[in-house]
């Protein structure tokens, strides 16, 4: 018997933790079992008729898929061809995407067997059990359902039934599950289950082979404390923790590997300030120098420990994620959140002015009571406390949520299908949405980039706000026709150069000096940009400091050894007018990835001078 979980995910580098987490605890529960349960995860870019035929190819006796907002669209679509082919084949589904709708979801696809309501792992447990039978193990498997459709060539057997039971026999028993009967087509539902003791889940990665190149995901804590009405965690608010004694080990597995990067999935980490201050002061105590940790927060919970804790640490060993959503009190009244804006703000000003942790802060367009003016005074707060990352996402009416409840009294119109993002609001007309999706746009390929971060310090001081900056710029991009023929990523700046000849013209020259300095503090580029001024003149000046600097090691004290030519390919040297900046790109800021910069003097052999690192011109 083949039980084949499965789950399509947004991007490679990502993984699905809930399928590795079902199969851990059933086998946990059941070692026999090990045979019967296999794993299967693609990405929503694969093309569907490939998935469809490895689904096929790999013989399910039962399929499961795992569903959000990202994969429903798909799921639905290869679940409806692969019963075509498969119709004995019970295919059951478990999500947050169908674990608030599950009724719904099953009225609607008849093909669909059951839902696994919530919390799954314990549920998957018994229904794998419930398919493998009372004699797992004694008697001989049946051939799988792909198997048995070949003699007939290609139709699927009309009567197959797994393992000799009746279908549906037994699910009764299991608590935690929406599913039709087989006979009648009646809708069931089995008794909600209970919350696990969060240290009863198996740790994940014992075998990290399956996990190379790609997001390691870890759940410290299942629940959250708050009523967000646009989160469906908050219809979940038992907090649940993992031991102390169990995370301090699990993370030890982590630092011992060198992984790159552990995702904690906690809803709201720092929702107790004991277990928050045990795990930095861990994390800071046993640090590796390698291994980065993302933690979603809510800043105005930080306490003065606590960011004390955040100034000790290594550049890049955390990084934050911190929902501000909107600055508008009466906003945030009306989806249930309670923050204290102004706190928040000092918090994320003394974290960012550390500068060795990585923030990213997150607004939501399309909330009640937030008009383009309100939300533009959204976006300039949030702006201004300079973080790392500035996500303008859009409110997405999710199943079984709040803003769903509401969203007839606030007017609020999305899209039937997922993600569901708002289309409309009392507040926000569909051209309203339109503008600030284009102006989303720009922040995600200007500012969330970090490439541009000296053109647009300069390009801010010719606007009254930054959001004014950026709606300019969405503006630009429209009239030019870039919405639809999208500049390559190097050719971004000659847009941007052309931005600011438009707006500001009488800087032009700072312009391209910026958007030098800002190309190459990221990127070690052989050929030179049309932009930057032509080099060949100062080329003996340029050859003769790298001369010097394999002889003396005086910039560069850590590449001894390495000839002219080899630092010259590690690093760059350019020059603005009369000043010369080198740039050290093996030396990356592990915050931001920009290169080690110092400014140095090229005119007479002997004399250059280290003036400072990290230097901004």
């Amino acid at each position: 018997m083949k039980f084949l979980l499965a789950a399509l995910n947004a991007k490679y580098i990502h993984s699905n933790p809930a399928l590795y987490s079902l199969k851990a605890y059933a086998l946990r529960r059941d070692p026999a079992a090990a045979g019967d349960v296999e794993l299967a995860e693609y990405t929503i870019n694969q093309p569907l008729a490939d998935i469809l035929a490895d689904l096929y190819r790999r013989g399910p006796d039962v399929l499961a898929f795992s569903c959000y907002i990202w994969n429903w669209t798909q799921i639905r679509e290869l679940t409806e061809s692969l019963h075509k082919l498969l119709p004995a084949l019970p295919i059951w589904l478990g999500g947050p995407e169908v674990s608030w709708q599950a009724e719904a979801v099953l009225r609607g696809a008849k093909h669909i067997t059951g839902v696994m309501v919530g919390e799954g792992e314990e549920t998957f447990a018994e229904l794998l059990a419930h398919y493998r039978g009372p004699d797992a193990g004694k008697t001989p498997k049946l051939p799988n359902a792909a198997a048995e459709c070949m003699p007939n060539g290609g139709n699927p057997a009309a009567d197959r039934t797994p393992r000799g039971q009746e279908p549906g026999a037994g699910l009764q028993e299991i608590a935690g599950l929406v599913f039709r009967e087989e006979k009648t087509g009646e809708i069931l539902r089995t008794p909600p289950r209970e919350a696990l003791d969060m240290d009863e889940l198996p740790f994940l990665y014992e075998d990290l082979s399956a996990f190379g190149n790609r997001i390691l995901y870890y759940e410290s804590s299942r629940g959250c404390p708050f009523r967000c009405g646009y989160c469906l965690s908050s219809l979940d608010r038992q907090v649940r923790f993992r031991s102390m004694e169990l995370v301090k080990k699990e993370l030890q597995f982590f630092l011992d590997r060198r992984v790159p990067q552990v995702k904690f999935l906690d809803r709201t980490f720092n929702c107790s300030h004991a277990r928050t201050k045990a795990v930095w002061e861990w994390l800071l105590e046993h640090d590796n120098g390698i291994t980065n940790f993302h933690f979603e927060i809510e800043a105005e919970l930080l306490d003065e420990a606590e960011l004390s804790l955040l100034a000790r640490m290594r550049p890049g060993l955390v990084q934050l994620e911190i929902g501000v959503q909107s600055t508008n009190p009466r906003t945030l009244e009306a989806v249930r959140r309670s923050a204290d804006c102004g706190r928040l703000a000092e918090a994320v000003r003394r974290i960012v002015s550390g500068r060795n942790v990585h923030v990213h802060l997150d607004l939501i367009a399309g909330l009640p009571y937030e008009d383009l003016t309100s939300f533009q005074k959204s976006f300039d707060d949030v702006y201004r406390m300079r973080p790392h990352q500035l996500q303008l996402g859009f409110l997405k009416v999710l199943k079984g949520s709040y803003m769903e409840e509401m969203a007839d009294a606030f007017g609020i119109i999305s899209w039937e299908t997922p993600p569901y993002e708002v289309l409309s609001t009392r507040w926000l007309s569909f051209s309203d949405v339109t503008r600030l999706k284009r102006v989303e746009d720009m922040v995600e390929l200007y500012y969330n980039s970090g490439q541009f971060t000296h053109m647009l310090a300069a390009l801010e001081e010719r606007f009254e706000s930054p959001f004014g900056l950026f709606a300019a710029l969405a503006d630009f991009y429209e009239e030019k026709g870039f919405f639809v023929n999208s500049p390559s990523r190097l050719y971004r700046y000659q847009v941007l150069l052309d931005f600011a000849a438009a707006v500001d013209a009488g800087r032009g020259g700072l312009y391209r000096d910026l958007a030098v300095y800002d190309l190459y503090l990221r990127e070690n580029l052989k050929s030179r940009p049309d932009f930057a001024e032509d080099l060949s003149p100062r080329r003996d000046a340029i050859l003769l400091f790298y001369k010097k600097e394999e002889e003396t090691g005086r910039y560069l004290p850590e590449y001894a050894g390495y000839s002219a030519r080899q630092l010259q390919r590690m690093t760059h040297l350019e020059i603005f007018g009369e000043r010369a900046v080198l740039f050290d790109y093996r030396r990356r800021d592990p915050v931001t990835g920009s290169a080690w910069t110092a400014e140095v003097e090229l005119e007479r052999p002997g004399t250059a001078e280290r003036s400072e690192t990290g230097a901004d011109i």
